[in-house]
């Protein structure tokens, strides 16, 4: 068995709204309230509270307006943080959500036909039928599990559909190879000598970016045109996420359908993106989101995605002889020639072959 969600935009009236903002409010409000009768229990007793939504009803009512399976997915997610930091304390403590900054989402569960997926419309709890915008059909014998219902910075409401399904992947005997060499400024570049060519959707945007947001930080805080503003940037942070995602989506489609096995560096991307030199260029391009899309959809049809270690060195080997040059540590140097065999190397193409040659060693292994 395995779990598939899809995302849809949907489009509530305006008791919806009010309805899914007391739903946010309400999960937010139980989980802290949860966490903080165990810290409070937990410091008496030096044991762990086992408390439900259930009992905070009656002492405050308006907890039975919305979906009592919003609430309990609650409860589950903060025993999951609370349980996670006892057995492994490097995971962090739970923290309390705040009202400003927090994701405003809550989970409801399928049951007993309490949610429908039917004519351009869903169904949920309390909420009644939601108008949705289904861009695709749902396959034959997939059972729904869950919905997430969500809302983003540009109040924009989202529903995150789960279903359950059937999984029959054969595993594919790998015959064509293909390397990547992660580049900021292409996103990659591959053993065939191909380049992403990355449009770099962030930096045209970010002079826009710069003056939207200059002019939101004059603004007084809790007014209007501030609050419009803010809507206004969310709006271009939006617009660069998507236009990234959907690049990334169709670039990884194209190389899973061509090619059984992909071959690529094990990167520490948190660490790049984090450098001051080219921090900035790391968090555009989202080479680490563009793996994970990869890997999920090699996997789902039985094809392999190798990762090389970040210690192997791609850059300095010559992929026809074997020969190293320490002198290609240095990110200046962009093709060099090697003295032994006397082969010319495109820093980059050349690295990628050395990835892919790797990743074939060690898949025969």
């Amino acid at each position: 068995m395995a779990n598939i969600a899809y995302k849809f935009r949907i489009y509530p009236n305006k008791e919806q709204r009010d309805l899914f903002a007391r739903t946010f409010g309400c999960v937010r409000f139980i989980y802290n309230q949860m966490l903080s009768d165990k810290i409070e229990y937990y410091k008496a007793t030096k044991k762990m509270l086992n408390n439900t939504p259930a009992q905070y009803k009656e002492e405050f009512s308006w907890l039975w307006e919305v979906d009592s399976l919003a609430l309990a997915n609650a409860q589950l997610n903060l025993q999951k943080a609370y349980k996670s930091f006892f057995e492994n304390p490097s995971s962090g403590f739970p923290k309390y959500k705040k009202k400003k900054t927090s994701r405003e989402a809550y989970t409801t569960n399928h049951v007993n036909g309490n949610i429908v997926l039917k004519d351009g419309k869903l169904k949920l709890p309390k909420a009644g039928y939601v108008k949705i915008k289904q861009h695709r059909e749902i396959p034959e014998g997939y059972r729904l599990k869950s919905v997430t219902v969500s809302r983003n910075a540009c109040g924009n409401y989202y529903a995150s559909i789960l279903y359950e399904y059937e999984e029959d992947i054969r595993p594919v005997m790998p015959e064509t190879f293909l390397g990547l060499d992660y580049s900021m400024r292409e996103l990659y570049v591959d053993s065939n000598g191909e380049k992403a060519d990355y449009p770099r959707y962030y930096r045209e945007k970010e002079k826009k970016l710069r003056r939207e947001q200059r002019k939101l930080s004059h603004m007084k805080k809790g007014s209007k045109n501030r609050d419009r503003q803010r809507v206004k940037v969310a709006k271009l942070h939006e617009k660069v996420a998507n236009q990234r995602k959907d690049f990334l989506h169709k670039r990884s489609r194209q190389i899973t359908n061509a090619v059984d096995c992909v071959c690529i560096e094990d990167l520490n991307m948190k660490a790049m993106a984090g450098s001051l030199n080219f921090g900035k260029s790391v968090m555009d391009n989202g080479f680490g989101m563009f793996t994970e899309f990869l890997e999920y959809k090699l996997e789902a049809q039985g094809k392999r995605l190798i990762r090389v270690k970040r210690s192997f060195a791609s850059s300095q080997l010559c992929s026809r002889c074997g020969y190293r040059n320490a002198g290609t540590k240095d990110l200046s140097v962009r093709s060099w020639i090697c003295p032994e065999c006397g082969a010319r190397h495109d820093r980059d193409v050349n690295a990628a072959i050395n990835i892919r040659n790797e990743g074939k060693r060690m898949l025969t292994a």
